[in-house]
């Protein structure tokens, strides 16, 4: 990349570049940033938009499904004219009508460790937005393996949930030191069984790519060791530290 911005980049991302935490030097870092999102549903949708629109220079999309109408109401990259599509095609399209200088790069399966394995080399920073414990947990021990940063989202209901993982630092929790694999059901994630208002996947999604860029601009606090619960029915929102345990692979 030119070590100068071009007249065309000032002005497009001029009111972050305007941003004291931010300037040229920050607008640099987005732009040369490379990040993966894993699911491109409620959550992975508005991650992808927002990092496109602040200029990320790279962005992979996992996800095998096709959109259904029942998608449409909270999956923001999708309309009915998108039924019966692979999201990954739609979603890249749409992206780069957004921003054509951001690189999207399409991984349309079902994500396994091989796989995984293969991909996560490419990017620095990792989004979680699936919807099933199995998949979060595999995104989790294979980002702690190659020491990359993980945000991690889940949605219910009203309810969100919001975790941010620096593997760099062996002190910090991963996300199998907060749930117990025993004791939890998909059923919590699952949009089909417990519901979910459209504009929660939204919030969380969005708070997902705040978290992204935050990191790759080293500026503000994270989530390192705590959980970020929101409830947007009631406007309780709370941190809620947790510890390393004993026994979990992250030690």
């Amino acid at each position: 990349m030119s070590s100068k911005l071009s007249k065309n980049q000032l002005e497009k991302y001029s009111r972050q570049i305007i941003l004291k935490n931010i300037g040229i030097l920050g607008q640099k870092k987005i732009l040369n940033s490379k990040v993966l999102i894993v699911g491109m549903g409620g959550l992975g949708c508005p991650v992808a938009e927002f990092l496109t629109r602040s200029g990320v220079g790279a962005i992979g999309i996992i996800d095998h499904d096709l959109v259904s109408l029942s998608n449409v109401h909270r999956q923001t990259l999708y309309d009915e004219k998108d039924l019966g599509k692979f999201k990954v095609k739609i979603a890249k399209k749409k992206l780069n009508n957004i921003n054509s200088k951001t690189k999207i790069d399409t991984y349309n399966f079902k994500l396994d460790k091989k796989k995984f394995i293969k991909i996560i080399k490419n990017y620095d920073y990792i989004v979680d937005g699936t919807d099933n414990f199995e998949t979060k947990f595999l995104i989790n021990d294979i980002s702690l393996k190659y020491k990359k940063f993980l945000v991690t989202g889940a949605i219910s209901k009203f309810d969100g949930h919001v975790f941010t993982f620096d593997f760099d630092n062996i002190k910090n929790p991963c996300l199998r030191c907060f749930y117990q694999e025993e004791t939890i059901s998909d059923d919590i994630l699952n949009c089909e069984y417990e519901g979910i208002l459209g504009t929660i996947a939204g919030i969380i999604g969005t708070m997902q790519a705040n978290e992204i860029l935050k990191k790759i601009l080293n500026v503000g606090k994270n989530l390192n060791g705590y959980i970020l619960i929101l409830d947007l029915l009631n406007l309780n929102f709370r941190k809620v530290k947790f510890s390393k345990r004993k026994k979990c692979i992250c030690n």
